[in-house]
């Protein structure tokens, strides 16, 4: 019985975070400028939820400041988005990422 119990306490579930990329590793967009990160940003974002509801992103970097992808943390409504910080870094983690770059829209326009 205890050996069972010491067993189950080393077991975790797995968290799968999945990578398709649309463009090879060397086609991959570079983050300079904060400019950069609005324009890769507006160019991913689903433009029908963008005023409707506030949505919370991670920006996922290499070293080099490549884009590895863009992960949507949170969904919620016209007044705000609840951000967990586990989801956050464990995706960061599972990525294998150097940086990230958390970035949210506010539909209220404030």
């Amino acid at each position: 019985m205890i050996m069972q119990a010491q067993t189950n306490l080393f077991q975790a579930s797995e968290i799968k975070v999945s990578y398709l990329p649309k463009f090879k590793a060397y086609e991959r967009p570079k983050i300079s400028t904060s400019k950069d990160a609005y324009e890769i940003l507006v160019n991913n974002w689903d433009h029908g939820m963008i005023e409707m509801r506030e949505q919370m992103k991670v920006i996922l970097l290499n070293r080099a400041n490549n884009v590895l992808g863009i992960f949507n943390v949170s969904t919620g409504g016209q007044a705000g988005t609840v951000c967990d910080p586990k989801i956050v870094f464990a995706t960061a983690l599972k990525a294998n990422d150097a940086g990230i770059i958390l970035v949210h829209n506010h539909p209220s326009g404030i």
